[in-house]
């Protein structure tokens, strides 16, 4: 009788968990345009469901550039305080916010628990933007911006931002960019220029902020240039409406991010012609974050999808040959999961040698939001 009580008990129980499980609803929300929502979605929430079938990945997009990233901060501090558990199980952020997150005590500190964290060697993982976020963070991917042109418009492109200065000047509204509202290929456009004429990128890369470089002429003369600049050049909606306008005609160059540029023509939205150059001294680039929430009510889930996530078979199949980016883990590690080909295709027009010498990073915080205040008070 005993055993048949515990037995009962256990059906009972089982029943229970497997209730449980079939409600369980892990929420992905991610800063970034439509196709990170899209890669999440399509790509990753059916993979992972492969080996977790009892799980629903709920996505939310929450908008390009800053806005995106700060949307999620936003929503996990009002939770913070309201000592509530978080609806965000897993967020994807940009660098900027991370380090605030931190700080705010708004994350978890999971990648000791994430198997796939020892295939990461690069100093995104552990520093962002000044900020030490060791243990907070796994980079999805690293991204590249660069400068997209129509070869059949634009026959000798301009191979640094002077000589880019210059071909403005004499084709007027050619070139074209989302300035800093509306995505961060237009601010990455505004952080290299800021590199290329005030002669500071290592300082407002490396730090420490120095007020006086920010008050000084270097800096006011380059926002004055900028500004008598944007007088020859046509304001894009947003990172996608570079790359529409460009295939339109109506622009012949302008920054975009290298994946959304291969994405667009795999895809046909750009004309195949269309070739990308990393101008001289060079343009930022940054990684997207994988964060777990610090009141997140399904953390070993969280970190289970994104142990996936940056595994190297995803990594290979998923970042690199389907959406172009640049992997998050350590290149090394997808020998054997990746074709060759597609691997090269991301050389095609920027070589690795170009990427090591001009590839840059974004400014640390003070910097970064300097910039952006000096660019809203004396350039718009």
């Amino acid at each position: 009788m005993k055993l048949k009580t515990l037995s009962v008990a256990g059906v009972m129980a089982l029943a229970f968990v497997s209730s449980a499980q079939a409600e369980t609803v892990l929420t992905v929300a991610t800063a970034g345009s439509q196709n990170m929502a899209d890669y999440v979605t399509d790509f990753l929430a059916p993979k992972f469901r492969e080996t977790h079938p009892d799980v629903t990945i709920r996505v939310i997009g929450t908008g390009p550039g800053d806005a995106g990233s700060n949307a999620i901060v936003e929503r996990l501090e009002a939770q913070k305080g309201a000592n509530a558990a978080s609806d965000i199980d897993v967020a994807v952020v940009h660098q900027k916010a991370v380090g605030g997150m931190v700080s705010s005590d708004l994350l978890e500190k999971y990648t000791a628990k994430a198997k796939t964290a020892k295939l990461i060697s690069s100093a995104a993982a552990k520093n962002a933007l000044g900020a030490n976020v060791e243990g907070y963070v796994l980079p999805m991917f690293q991204s590249q911006t660069a400068l997209a042109y129509n070869p059949d418009l634009v026959a000798n492109p301009p191979e640094s931002y002077q000589e880019l200065v210059s071909w403005v000047k004499e084709n007027p509204k050619a070139f074209g960019y989302n300035g800093i509202r509306n995505g961060m290929s237009g601010v990455s456009f505004v952080a290299g220029w800021m590199y290329a004429f005030t002669g500071e990128a290592n300082q407002m890369i490396n730090g420490p902020f120095n007020e006086s470089l920010v008050a000084g002429d270097k800096w006011n003369a380059a926002l004055a240039d900028l500004k008598t600049f944007n007088e020859n050049v046509t304001f894009t909606p947003g990172n996608a409406g570079t790359l529409d306008m460009m295939n339109r005609g109506e622009i012949a160059m302008g920054p975009v991010w290298v994946d959304m540029f291969y994405s667009w023509q795999a895809d046909g939205r750009l004309n195949p012609n269309v070739k990308l150059l990393l101008p001289k001294p060079g343009m930022p680039g940054q990684p997207m974050y994988y964060v777990v929430p610090a009141k997140s009510q399904h953390q070993d889930l969280a970190v289970e999808f994104i142990e996936l996530a940056t595994s190297p078979e995803i990594q290979a199949k998923g970042i690199v040959e389907k959406f172009n980016w640049y992997p998050g883990i350590d290149a090394k590690y997808l020998e054997g999961h990746l074709d060759q080909a597609a691997w090269d295709k991301l050389f095609t027009d920027i070589k690795p040698e170009d990427l090591a010498e001009r590839a840059k990073a974004f400014p640390i915080a003070p910097y970064f939001n300097a910039m952006l205040t000096s660019y809203e008070k004396n350039v718009e």
